[in-house]
């Protein structure tokens, strides 16, 4: 692991935060908006450890490291209208003449020759200085903090309800781990379908701070205390979320031992990289035991995985209904030793998206984002308003939008996600420029998506587990997701190695697009906002689902030789 020093090295004075308003540092209201949700990414209030350049995900950085930061700025503060910067794994390499309708940025993160992409070999190439972990969003520079997976989060527990339940969490109890910047999620999307959760957090602050955001309800360190809270608002049906500051390898079986057996089983903690996950002692001890030996510090981790994964596989025995959440868990504890997986090869609790996320995919619909460069929550607000009545008979959205007024902080830029399909996107996104042309909002509105969506990733462990064509790993589709995007006009894309499940078990793309009010932006908003989900319809029709042949049909999807 690097130094600290290291990353500290060049740091401009105080802390980041994105700049707000109407004026321009840059030449352009594109590159101008990259700075601000670059800087957006490393304010406090929402990265995990801003000194660091970490955004989420353990170790996703938004820059390789401070001096590297501080070109980027210089570079897009310098930018013409009818220029690409090239931004490799955290660096700017180059910037090229263009055109203006082009990307301002082109961004690459983490991206290994196949074969050499693991994660030793990552590791010792970020010790030289030649690349570093982008995860998804953070070195995309389109991460909104927890609400960036909120729905996500939020719809995969909706199902469950509808599943199971008869469509409520009402009376029910949900085990989770994990309280870190996605993962802060989980207490909100339980508590809006009306459950009870208890989040375990080995790192104290970052329950606190979730209080603290109003993201969560409780916090105790004591375990009696916290089932008592559990079970006291299971008993009276009471929405509630508890944080109990402890290391989840430890409490899991604690709870099979005592018989507390959850209707719901799942986790967030980042187990993708063995130093971003906390084994078992305490806490202090092991911060210290990670920088100076960091080769036990993953064998001790390893074993902790291990310990957490066959607990929630006793929980399952004894009627848990259990759900890996895509931070790479079973993978891990599969390469500990445990058995994760049937004699077919699937494994024993499955992960979300092929549970319960995969039909809204085959639609064409995932996580759809947009934030205020103006820096005004009525931006928002307002957006929200003309969501409403340009999608009036989708009640999951009217649902959605108003629990996410009534519960939702806006930390950093205020910002909104949803979920929205092939087609929909295309047409809001037209809206939302509509807006920014009449002056309805203050200023442009950057339009983004979670790179976990339709059709942007491959990723075997998570969005593309147990495909229907056996095509878990073919990661052609993302990479047709970049180059497509880049093609219609996007105004940065990205495409990432590893981001969610760890170096070599993912590729995925970004992609943003700022909604700047003029007629011009209309075009490229209506192909990019089209082509992007597209994608995602394209990818599951050829993979046989038929809901997405349906949907293509329907909607005319030029996909040839369609069945």
């Amino acid at each position: 692991m690097k130094k600290r020093s290291l990353y500290l090295e060049e740091k401009p004075n105080g802390d980041i935060h994105a700049k707000t308003g109407s004026k321009l540092r840059c030449k352009s209201w594109e590159a101008e908006a990259a700075l601000r949700m670059l800087e957006n990414n490393l304010d406090p209030l929402v990265a995990l450890i801003p000194d660091e350049l970490i955004v989420y995900g353990g170790t996703g950085r938004a820059a390789r490291n401070w001096r590297e930061y501080n070109t980027i700025v210089k570079t897009l503060k310098s930018l013409a209208p009818d220029e690409t910067m090239l931004v490799q794994s955290g660096k700017v390499i180059g910037v090229i003449k263009t055109y203006e309708h082009a990307p301002r940025v082109l961004i690459a993160n983490s991206n290994i020759v196949p074969a050499w992409s693991t994660q030793e070999n990552f590791d010792e190439y970020d010790r030289l200085g030649l690349t570093m972990y982008g995860q998804m969003t953070a070195g995309s520079w389109i991460y909104i903090g927890t609400q960036g997976i909120l729905q996500g989060t939020y719809e995969t527990f909706a199902a469950i309800a509808d599943k199971y339940f008869a469509g409520t969490l009402k009376g029910r109890w949900v085990v989770t781990g994990g309280l870190g910047g996605m993962s802060g999620a989980q207490p909100h999307s339980v508590t809006m379908n009306e459950g009870v959760v208890l989040i375990i957090e080995s790192i104290e602050e970052r329950v606190a701070q979730k209080v603290k955001e109003g993201y969560l309800d409780k916090i105790t360190g004591d375990f009696d205390e916290a089932m008592s809270m559990v079970n006291e608002a299971v008993k009276n049906k009471n929405p509630l979320s508890v944080g109990l500051v402890g290391n989840t390898a430890t409490v899991l079986p604690k709870l099979v031992s005592k018989g507390m057996i959850p209707d719901i089983v799942t986790d967030q903690t980042s187990a993708h990289d063995l130093m971003s996950y906390w084994p078992e002692g305490d806490i202090e001890k092991m911060k210290k035991l990670q920088v100076t030996r960091p080769a036990e510090f993953k064998k001790r981790a390893q074993a902790a995985i291990v310990k957490h994964t066959k607990a929630i596989l006793d929980l399952q025995k004894k009627g848990s209904i259990c759900f890996d959440y895509g931070n790479n868990l079973r993978g891990q504890a599969e390469k500990g030793g445990l058995k994760v997986r049937d004699k077919s090869g699937e494994f024993l609790y499955p992960g979300f998206v092929p549970a319960y996320i995969r039909p809204l995919f085959c639609e064409g619909k995932g996580p759809f984002r947009w934030a205020a460069l103006s820096g005004d929550p009525n931006d928002i607000l307002k957006i929200d308003r003309e969501l409403l009545k340009t999608f009036p008979k989708d009640k999951a959205l009217k649902r959605w939008i108003t629990l996410a007024q009534e519960k939702v902080p806006f930390i950093g830029l205020p910002a909104r996600v949803c979920w929205l399909g092939y087609g929909d996107r295309a047409k809001f996104g037209l809206k939302i420029n509509e807006m920014v042309r009449k002056g309805l909002v203050k200023g442009p509105i950057v339009i983004g998506r979670d790179h976990l969506d339709c059709g942007s990733v491959a990723s075997p462990n998570r969005e593309t587990e147990g495909m229907k064509d056996g095509s878990d790993a073919i990661a052609d589709w993302p990479l047709l997701n970049a180059l497509s995007n880049t093609a219609c006009g996007a105004d940065w894309v990205s495409i990432h190695n590893g981001g969610g499940v760890g170096i070599g078990n993912s590729t995925h793309a970004g992609m943003v697009i700022v909604a700047t009010g003029t007629k011009e932006k209309d075009e490229q908003l209506k192909r990019v906002l089209t082509a992007d989900p597209g994608l995602g319809i394209m990818r599951h029709a050829d993979a046989g689902y038929k809901i997405a042949v349906d949907v293509a049909k329907k909607k005319k999807v030029k996909i040839p030789n369609l069945k």
